[in-house]
Order: C-alpha cells, then sequence, then structure tokens
C-alpha cells in the first residue's frame, strides 16, 4: 500500500514537514543520506559549523524553539570589534554585525535533536540515499538498498541542484530542469572555521569577538561560544573561494590559526581544537556549481515551472523554495507549512 508521503532529506524542512505530517495523521517516511540528521545544520560540542543565527521576527523559530523546550539566547556583542588590513589591526573599528540575533543553547544541532525526539522512530531512516524517482500509478522511490517505496506525494527536502542530481523516470521536462539547476544552494559554497577555548578570554580583555579581515583567511569572524558548556569559541567565514580551498583544507587551518593569534593574542594560538567544516565539499549539500556562486543573498521562491511536478505529486520542499524567508532557518520552517498546506489541502 502506498504511503501518503515520502519526504527525501532529514534537514530543518524535511524534520519540520514529518511532525506536521504526524500530526495529521499522515504515513510517511523520511530518507537522510547522511548519517545523522540536520542536513545543513551540524555542530561539535554546542558550536555551530552551520546555520548560527535568527533574527527578531523569525516567528516560526521562535515558536519552534519554545514548544521544543530549547533554550534561546541572544549572540554576544559586548566589547571592541577588530579590524584588520595589510596596514594595521584596529580596535573599535566597526560593530558587532549579529547584535541582536538569536541563538539556540547548546547549538542548533539540539533543536534537530528535540525535533526528532517528537518523530516516530520507524519511520526516520539515516544512511539511505535515494536513487531514482519513478512516477507510475504512484510514485516510486528506489533507495540504495535496493528496496522500492511508494507514495501518493514525495518531498524532495534537499538543496536544489542536489535535487537535480536524482535521477527522475520519466526526466523532468526541460522547463524545469533549467530552473532547478540554475538556484544556487544556501551555504553552499561557504566554509567555516572554528576555534575553541576553555573559555571565552576575550571578552575579559573587552573584545567581542567580531573582527573583520581584509587579510584572512578569515574575513568575518564572531563568537560563537555556549553558554551551556561555558567554553570559548570564535568563528569565521574563509574568504578564500571554494575552488582555491579544494585541497587546502591543512593550509588553510594553519593560517586561520596564525590569522587567530595575529589578532587575539597568544591565548588564541592554543585552542582545545580547531576545526574547518567546508560545506562545498558536502556532496549532499553542495555540487560543483556551487563552488563559484559568491553573489549576495539570492531571490528565492519556487519558480513556476518547479510547481505541480507530476500533476501535483512531486515536490520541492527546501529552505530555497520558500516564499518570503528562502535560505533563512525560517524559511526552512515556512515552506514545511508551505508544502504540508498544499499536500493536506
Amino acid at each position: 500500500m502506498a504511503l501518503d508521503l515520502i519526504i527525501v532529506g532529514g534537514g530543518l524542512s524535511g524534520l519540520t514537514l514529518a511532525r506536521i505530517a504526524q500530526s495529521r495523521g499522515l504515513s510517511y517516511r523520511l530518507f537522510e543520506a547522511r548519517d545523522r540528521f540536520g542536513g545543513r545544520i551540524d555542530g561539535v560540542d554546542g558550536v555551530d559549523l552551520g546555520p548560527s543565527w535568527f533574527w527578531p521576527g523569525h516567528s516560526r523559530m521562535a515558536v519552534l524553539a519554545k514548544k521544543l523546550g530549547v533554550e534561546v539566547f541572544e549572540q554576544w556583542s559586548t566589547g571592541d570589534a577588530l579590524y584588520e588590513d595589510h596596514s594595521a589591526i584596529q580596535r573599535g573599528h566597526g560593530f558587532a554585525s549579529m547584535a541582536g540575533t538569536y541563538r539556540i543553547s547548546g547549538g542548533m544541532p539540539a533543536l534537530v535533536k528535540a525535533l526528532v525526539a517528537k518523530l516516530d522512530a520507524s519511520c526516520l531512516h539515516l544512511s539511505t540515499k535515494v536513487q531514482t524517482i519513478t512516477r507510475e500509478d504512484s510514485v516510486i522511490v528506489t533507495t540504495s538498498d535496493g528496496k522500492d517505496h511508494a507514495a501518493h506525494h514525495v518531498v524532495l527536502a534537499l538543496p536544489p541542484r542536489v535535487a537535480a542530481e536524482l535521477a527522475f523516470s520519466p526526466s523532468l521536462p526541460v522547463p524545469a530542469r533549467q530552473p532547478l539547476g540554475d538556484i544556487p544552494g544556501w551555504m553552499a559554497g561557504q566554509a567555516k572555521l572554528v576555534a575553541t577555548y576553555p573559555m571565552p578570554f576575550w571578552r575579559e580583555e573587552g573584545l567581542s569577538g567580531d573582527a573583520i579581515s581584509q587579510i584572512g583567511p578569515m574575513v568575518e569572524m564572531h563568537d560563537a561560544s555556549d553558554p551551556v558548556s561555558g567554553k570559548g569559541a570564535i568563528f569565521g567565514f574563509i574568504g578564500v573561494p571554494a575552488p582555491h580551498r579544494n585541497g587546502q583544507a591543512e593550509a588553510i587551518r594553519s593560517a586561520g590559526l596564525v590569522q587567530l593569534e595575529r589578532m587575539f593574542g597568544p591565548k588564541a594560538a592554543k585552542p582545545e581544537a580547531l576545526i574547518l567544516k567546508d560545506w562545498a565539499q558536502e556532496p549532499f549539500t553542495a555540487t560543483r556549481p556551487d563552488w563559484d556562486f559568491n553573489g549576495p543573498h539570492p531571490s528565492y521562491g519556487c519558480p513556476p515551472a518547479l510547481r505541480s511536478l507530476w500533476d501535483g505529486t512531486l515536490t520541492f520542499g527546501s529552505t530555497e523554495f520558500a516564499a518570503t524567508q528562502g535560505g533563512f532557518l525560517e524559511g526552512a520552517l515556512e515552506r514545511a507549512e508551505e508544502v504540508a498546506a498544499m499536500l493536506i489541502k
């Protein structure tokens, strides 16, 4: 018997859609290719390696955190920011650009963990890659273990270009394939370097942890400390383009450590951990065209050609397709609500 719904992708959007489906009594299965849930949400010891913030006005995120009982706190922004160019390092130059944003205690993975705990574990499948999607009387999803799964609706809660690489039978029409391949994945070309310490020592020295550098390899840095563990952390966005990062992880880590000491002093030279998360190297997040995107935040949304595919049985459900908040965590929740409304209608 065909399921009501198959969800491909266990990130925030896919998990939220599963939660809505479960609450409405729909039969569903969720397949995630990774060995963990969260998708582009990842972290270590309470420090985010993926998205870190949500903003005032992102009401869905605030409501979800409250319902799941996870603590929200405001991004640390007290103290001087640093600015570095080839002539000097200036203190008190600039401002804490993320002041007023919100984070999750324990990192965003704590939100994912709490969300997964609300779902029927028998409906969730990790390390299960979808190979082909076939349209018959129902939609047949074939997974990497060779099994076929039938559903009345399939939702691809995947980055657009990753979804485009799936095998469809029959093939998606050309007017759909083109826009799907043109949509850059949110975060897909980015990399973050995270350094953790026993405590946020820079705060005692009157620094906010925010820094801008014209030298790099980190071009924008922030305090990423976790109030649950009490440990300190600084993370930075790597300014080296993805094609030039390829195969250079150790060199970037080494240069990043030198930069941390240069900007924050000798204590910064001895982190407990130094982690480089290059999302461009994650095959379930990025494709090769994503490496070349360096523009501003894209104007996301669901192109008309990608609506009502296969008579409405195939839908795209990642944050990039959200009507107003695409590319944000809020957009993942928004898109899950949009898709649920379409399916339940």
